[in-house]
């Protein structure tokens, strides 16, 4: 089963705790702190692999956790640091924030890497918390805790050749003809409801085809599934556009072609200026008389000279494959889309926000708090003094003040709550 668009939820780990413990030994009965730091957590990393196609894999499995940091331990050792979770997705993924809607990796070479949350810092041990002031800290910090996202994983197919047309032009014949390919081949609209891809070998060169989905008018809009299907013509550097000269669907070949031609304009100039061969398809359920009358006025009305094909009997198969590789040979193969990649793992620590919540009681917030907190124990004295110095140290104290704080007032930090005395 082919799969071009998901949802996945994803977690790095969080950071291991910092320890607290004091150096004991038979000589040495009172020694120094030696509680040692917590492991960082582990990454969530993605990783482009050129054998796969499909996003089907991620059916059954929608969230990858990376595992956390160990806890610090005495005598200083650190805790060991979380695996990364790494996950594998075929090349021309685009990874998006499902939250914004913005693109933040595009994944096209076999190999290439990202790192969409990486884990969080492990917590200081109690050693790290020692000063000349205070020789004996009983407290240590936590690990950092790091949130659930959430990403939509889109493939963008990535071949050198897409056969585009109506649906039931004999697009998934054609393919079926010319490579490997076995896809499913029946007369009516929609047979084909995802790309299928194939290896064509031609003239001592290979390159791969796509046969996409047919298109109707209103695609480039939405209609149908017309976003869907012309997204995997993106990244392709050469179009053959086929069209049934046959007309048994009640269709008009040349209205046909400048229908599907107005949709790839209308959806991008990425797909409208990649070169084009034009074929005609069905030519063997006409009478030649008819062909010949029909190839003429669609000469005259398009300017354009088609390959005339009939796949099941291999008319015209070897023109075709001679023109690919004639022009393949002259189109370079596509860089990557420049695209602006947006921000996704960004980690606020410098933040203060301060609230009057109700007379007389200010909160205070934001992710410097939140980091600042992490090293807090209020039950043991030393952490509590290192938490008020803290708040005068770095000016939060007077920021309260410049939000009119005195004297008696209630200050909420978190799940500290605490009376302000001058």
């Amino acid at each position: 089963m082919f799969l071009d668009r998901v949802t996945i939820t994803i977690k790095a780990g969080d950071g291991g705790n910092g320890h607290t413990s004091f150096y004991r030994s038979k000589l040495t009965m009172n020694g120094g702190p030696d509680g040692g730091d917590g492991g960082k957590g582990g990454n969530v990393v993605f990783v482009a692999n050129e054998g796969l196609n499909t996003l089907y894999g991620f059916t059954f499995k929608k969230k990858f956790v990376a595992t956390n940091g160990n806890p610090g331990e005495k005598q200083l050792k650190r805790g060991h640091d979380g695996k990364d979770v790494v996950i594998e997705v075929p090349c021309g993924t685009v990874i998006k924030d499902e939250e914004t809607g913005l693109i933040i990796a595009d994944l096209t070479t076999n190999g290439e890497k990202f790192v969409a949350l990486k884990g969080g810092l492990g917590g200081r041990g109690n050693n790290f918390f020692k000063s000349p002031t205070r020789q004996a800290p009983h407290f240590s910090q936590t690990g950092e805790k790091v949130p659930t996202k959430k990403v939509i994983l889109e493939l963008k197919t990535i071949a050198d050749v897409g056969l585009v047309g109506f649906p039931n032009v004999g697009k998934s014949t054609l393919l079926s003809v010319i490579s490997n390919a076995n896809p499913k081949i029946a007369n009516y609209p929609f047979t084909t409801l995802h790309p299928n891809l194939g290896v064509v070998a031609h003239n001592n060169t290979s390159f791969v085809v796509a046969d996409i989905p047919g298109l109707i008018e209103g695609a480039s809009d939405g209609a149908g599934l017309g976003h869907y299907f012309l997204r995997h013509v993106e990244r392709v550097r050469v179009i053959v556009h086929m069209v049934d000269i046959s007309q048994i669907e009640g269709r008009e070949a040349v209205d046909d072609y400048n229908k599907i031609n107005a949709e790839l304009k209308k959806y991008g100039n990425i797909i409208s200026t990649v070169p084009q061969i034009v074929a005609v398809t069905k030519t063997d359920l006409i009478d030649e008389d008819t062909l010949n009358a029909r190839l003429k006025n669609f000469e005259e009305q398009t300017g354009k000279k088609p390959i005339i094909l009939a796949s099941i009997m291999h008319k015209g198969i070897e023109e075709l494959l001679d023109k690919l590789t004639e022009v393949l040979a002259k189109t370079p193969k596509k860089a990557p889309q420049e695209v602006e990649l947006a921000e996704f793992d960004v980690r606020d620590k410098t933040s203060i926000n301060i609230n009057e919540c109700e007379p007389n009681v200010f909160e205070v917030s934001g992710g410097f708090i939140d980091n600042l907190i992490r090293g807090v124990v209020l039950s043991d004295e030393g952490s509590n003094a290192y938490f008020q110095n803290a708040l005068k140290k770095y000016g939060i104290i007077d920021k309260l003040k410049e939000a009119g704080l005195k004297d008696g007032d209630t200050v909420i930090i978190k799940d500290i709550t605490f009376e302000y005395a001058e």
